[in-house]
């Protein structure tokens, strides 16, 4: 039976965990145990379901009770507020007319997310949401067994990175990798070619093959690794790495935004 509670007074306690941007507050909320996320949108909602993701509490309109998504949210509560009221409140549009708090895993290990693995994509510092948001879009498109963040990457379950990946990151298997940045930045890709794989950097060298290097795509597991924003991949990381690759560009251009990058690198070499 759902549990439906319809609101008359939007200063109400149950709703501030929707206010603003409370997403680090709702990653600790229960530490040491896993916090919470915020899901926008029914096709979010109901991918995360069909993960095994539980609703922790749904705010929706009155339009979005006779959706049956809101069977499968157990006991968690319901509340029924307007559109106008959500926005001036929660300080954001209220995707779809649907959002819900809902419970996170325990962290995956990496080694147990990349152990099938063929294809992976491994993220080192790219720390805008909508990137990474887009990066397990094209992932999950063009059939990346997995994804793997360094330490210092954005969560990839904040809400921008979730809507911008349209639920693609409960398609696709992810883990952090590395107990904090230092330690990634010394061993990370010791620990991936401890795995197997062949680890090849995105970076603007003098040593550069082209992402249509034979080499590449022959790898029986390939790791692309994609870098930061600003200032790409670490040293480091570069020159630890089995290769050093480029994608081919004209009319002066040398680089792309990291998230169209890993998209042309991704349908490249996916296997």
């Amino acid at each position: 039976m759902k549990n439906i509670i319809r609101i008359t007074e939007m200063n109400c306690p149950e709703l501030d965990m929707y206010v603003g941007n409370k997403e680090v507050h709702l990653l600790r909320y229960f530490e040491p145990e896993p916090g919470l996320f915020i899901a926008e949108s029914a096709h979010v909602i109901d991918i995360a379901l069909r993960h095994g993701y539980e609703a922790y509490s749904v705010v929706c309109t009155e339009k979005m009770l006779s959706d049956e998504l809101l069977d499968r949210v157990g006991e968690a509560p319901i509340y029924v507020v307007t559109l106008g009221e959500a926005k001036k409140h929660f300080g954001y549009v209220l995707t779809g007319e649907i959002s819900a708090i809902m419970r996170r895993k325990a962290p995956a290990d990496y080694r147990e997310v990349i152990r099938d693995a063929k294809r992976i994509v491994v993220l080192e510092d790219v720390e805008n949401p909508t990137n990474v948001g887009a990066i397990f879009r094209s992932a999950a498109a063009f059939g990346i067994d997995a994804v793997l963040l360094s330490p210092a990457c954005v969560d990839p379950l904040y809400r921008r990175a979730m809507r911008v990946s349209v639920g693609n990151v409960f398609n696709i298997p992810w883990a952090f990798v590395g107990f904090n940045e230092a330690a990634w930045k010394e061993k990370g890709i010791e620990m991936l070619k401890a795995e197997g794989f062949t680890t090849v950097s995105m970076a603007l060298r003098e040593d550069n093959v082209t992402i249509d290097d034979p080499a590449l795509k022959q790898a029986e597991k390939l790791a692309i690794l994609m870098g930061n924003e600003g200032i790409g991949l670490a040293d480091s990381t570069i020159e630890a790495s089995d290769y050093v690759a480029k994608i081919p560009m004209q009319n002066g251009v040398d680089s792309l935004n990291v998230a169209v990058a890993a998209a042309l690198v991704m349908w490249e070499l996916r296997k």
